[in-house]
């Protein structure tokens, strides 16, 4: 097969062609090279997408895009409009982000926003960009799979979410006593980037079509941790800390500077980490056990001196347990 990857040097995109380059494919990334190399047996075109792709790049079997930019995707499907496109979109997309369960077709999406944003100034327009992109594509190929990731993880993360929990657990022998935040029972959903790139080369071989949420299991927050200190060998003291509580000392969710990476202010986004995975498992995505993503990210980090990790510093975690009543 002879697969384009428009992107290839970073996390997702640069996972989809190690993976394609492993199965013997011919695969080309498009994209400048400013953010690293791509793999080894894969060819490098340079493209800058603000313009148009070059007259090389035809006669793909599949592309694999993870662009956010309409007019980036609009130029790529008119130029490739014959070839299987899985496109890699984001849950964002979905407007309701409360509601548990959802899935594609039972969710409403998001007003498309046709025209490029800068999400510095603008960062509400991620997901209606991304609903754009994904109808240009839908609307313009010959067949295609569109693919909506929550959460992704794993060695490479360029984000420093998930590889907060790695980290923070890994120095568990001399901070034992571990902040975890809101209530054990709130849901998680986090995908190990390297099963997601292997479903997407899968999907990519056979032209599989249709829309699909890219996460995995949902899990409480508390088993999923117990796991991520099973995989990289901690036996911490969890001290559960609320919301409320959470709140009034300045910490923010999600992630950033003083933050508890997983965690999301509820109910309001009760739905964002539990989406229904059952029609993306029968599509033929499996899933690894999150200990081992623990393991390899934590190896990764180690091998990784500046790998971005965000969150808590220990200074502040000390600072915010010790503002916490005990009993």
């Amino acid at each position: 097969m002879r697969l384009l990857v428009l992107g290839g040097t970073v996390f997702l995109s640069r996972a989809v062609a190690e993976e394609g380059v492993r199965r013997g494919h011919d695969v080309v990334c498009a994209c400048r090279g400013a953010s690293g190399s791509v793999p080894d047996g894969a060819r490098h075109v340079e493209v800058d997408r603000t313009g148009p792709l070059p007259v090389e790049l035809t006669g793909f079997d599949a592309v694999v895009d993870v662009a956010r930019q309409p007019s980036w995707v609009r130029r790529a499907v008119e130029r490739l409009p014959d070839a299987h496109w899985v496109f890699i979109s984001t849950i964002n997309v979905y407007e309701d982000e409360s509601t548990p369960g959802g899935r594609p077709g039972t969710l409403p999406l998001r007003e498309p926003v046709h025209e490029d944003r800068d999400l510095a100034s603008d960062p509400d327009a991620y997901g209606p960009m991304k609903v754009a992109c994904e109808r240009l594509v839908t609307d313009g190929v010959a067949s295609a799979m569109v693919v909506r990731p929550g959460l992704i993880v794993g060695p490479g993360d360029p984000t420093g979410r998930f590889s907060y929990w790695p980290a923070r657990l890994g120095a568990a022998a001399e901070r034992p006593e571990v902040l975890a935040p809101g209530d054990p029972a709130d849901t998680v959903q986090v995908v190990d980037v390297r099963d997601l790139a292997t479903w997407i080369v899968d999907s990519a071989e056979q032209r599989r079509t249709g829309d699909f949420d890219g996460v995995g299991p949902v899990l409480p927050i508390a088993e999923l941790l117990t796991q991520v200190a099973e995989g990289v060998g901690a036996a911490p003291t969890w001290t559960w800390v609320p919301q409320g509580a959470l709140e009034a000392q300045g910490v923010e969710p999600w992630d950033g500077p003083r933050s508890v990476p997983l965690w999301l202010p509820r109910p309001a986004y009760d739905g964002l980490t539990a989406h229904d995975v059952t029609p993306s498992l029968e599509a033929g995505l499996r899933i690894r056990p999150h200990a081992e993503t623990a393991r390899d990210t934590l190896a990764w980090l180690r091998a990784t001196p500046d790998a971005v990790v965000t969150g808590l510093t220990a200074e502040e975690e000390a600072e915010v347990l010790g503002a916490v009543p005990r009993p």
